[in-house]
């Protein structure tokens, strides 16, 4: 069968309704496609059965993972081209029942049953998580957490580097990765409006680099709330190294146990993407509750462009088994109604979208750059996961697919003082 690769690309040309725009080459060794293209390989023809077995982006997925499928050239490039065919179709793509509609289609997809092999279904790689339940209970969102989390703290330090903040940076033209970290944490504490004596809440507090840099820089007592314990442990010593734990506390904490306010500010970053659509108002009306009156919030998350019928959405099904699972993204507006519910005044929005496509190809430069010791920190399949993850998300940020958004709220009191500057852009530091 030595031809393969030209039978393929003619079978994803007729179920795509396209061209195939990447170059092709097969487990024996064919090729097909246009020269100088990225190309994808496809190692053997356990890759085909992932993808009849479980049709659409999770079989991709799943293949990817396993390594099955690969990709050789510019992955970039290979995934620009690739996502307006498979993962970027828009709500007015046709689906796979649709394309079944059509003769050759279905004549397609019988040539690629005799292509795949023994119909025998693959079972999924190790890495993907067994259960999503969208229910966002506090024990499956600490199972949540710990799929994304644990993974392992050198293998973060390994992508992150030593900033260990694991969020969109903010860049100024030229800078490292660690400086342009460094100034989103002091961007959060200007806009925080932090003093020494104020007590901070940091809700998903990570590796503790925010609740560090607030209470080094700018005096004030910190609590830091995470859901995974290498996490909690990772910045526990952090905070130790650096003489903080008089004033910073690290708790293995769900968000919606904590009972010690009023707080004078609270920074979410990158958190409240866990939460979830139907516990979003539970999450705005506790951290309302936990602020004393003229208290700020800073809620730090990506966002995904609003669709005609919102009732349509569905979670990506590559970053749930994968990523995040349970994971939801929400529009920003729709985020800040629900901060408004629950009785915040929102103040501020501020879209860094740019700052974090920046950021994702940095780690993926750093994953890159050590990979033969990223695959022994945690597996082959876990950082293949990883590669993929950052690279199409910072495509995905660099074409408006997705956002990023700080929003700062604010706890109005009764007399409508809200503290802040008449000029909210010139933030006091």
């Amino acid at each position: 069968m030595a031809d393969a690769a030209s039978r393929l690309r003619s079978v994803a040309e007729q179920v795509l309704g396209a061209p195939l725009p990447v170059r092709l080459r097969a487990w024996d060794g064919s090729e097909a496609g246009p020269p100088g293209a990225p190309t994808l390989v496809v190692r053997n023809r356990r890759a085909l059965r992932r993808m009849l077995f479980k049709p659409g982006e999770l079989g991709l997925a799943r293949a990817w993972v396993a390594g099955d499928l690969d990709i050789e050239g510019d992955l970039y490039g290979a995934l620009a081209v690739m996502s307006g065919l498979i993962w970027e179709r828009g709500e007015d793509g046709r689906t796979l029942a649709q394309a079944l509609r059509d003769p050759a289609v279905r004549a397609a997809v019988r040539e690629l049953l005799k292509l795949a092999g023994p119909p025998i279904p693959p079972a999924p790689p190790r890495e993907e998580a067994r259960r999503r339940s969208h229910l966002h209970t506090r024990r499956s969102d600490r199972q949540a957490i710990s799929h994304h989390y644990d993974v392992g703290n050198d293998f973060y330090q390994l992508v992150l580097g030593p900033s260990m903040v694991y969020s969109c940076a903010y860049w100024e033209e030229d800078g490292t990765l660690e400086t342009a970290q460094r100034d989103k944490l002091e961007l959060v504490c200007a806009k925080l409006g932090l003093s020494p004596g104020q007590r901070l809440l940091d809700v998903g507090c990570g590796w503790g680099s925010m609740a560090i840099h607030a209470a080094r820089e700018h005096g004030v007592s910190v609590v830091g709330v995470t859901l995974s314990q290498e996490q909690a442990a990772f910045a526990r010593k952090r905070v130790a190294d650096e003489g903080l734990t008089d004033r910073v506390e690290i708790r293995v904490q769900d968000y919606r146990d904590v009972r010690d306010g009023p707080y004078d500010a609270i920074s979410s970053i990158g958190m409240a993407e866990h939460v979830g659509a139907e516990r979003y108002l539970e999450y705005a009306e506790n951290l309302y509750g936990l602020l004393k009156p003229g208290g700020r919030l800073l809620n730090h998350q990506i966002a995904r462009r609003p669709q005609r019928d919102e009732s349509a959405y569905d979670v990506d099904e590559f970053i749930d088994a994968y990523v995040f699972p349970d994971g939801e993204l929400a529009p920003v507006g729709s985020t800040v109604t629900q901060l408004e519910r629950a009785g915040f005044e929102v103040r501020d929005v501020e879209s860094i979208r740019e700052h974090y496509a920046r950021t994702l190809r940095r780690w993926v430069a750093n994953l890159e750059a050590d990979w033969p010791r990223a695959v022994r920190l945690t597996s082959p399949g876990r950082a293949r996961v990883w590669r993929l993850y950052m690279a199409a998300s910072a495509l995905a940020f660099e074409h408006n697919r997705i956002g990023v958004n700080q929003v700062l709220a604010v706890r109005t009191p009764d007399s409508g003082a809200s503290g802040l500057p008449l000029r909210t852009r010139t933030w006091n530091s």
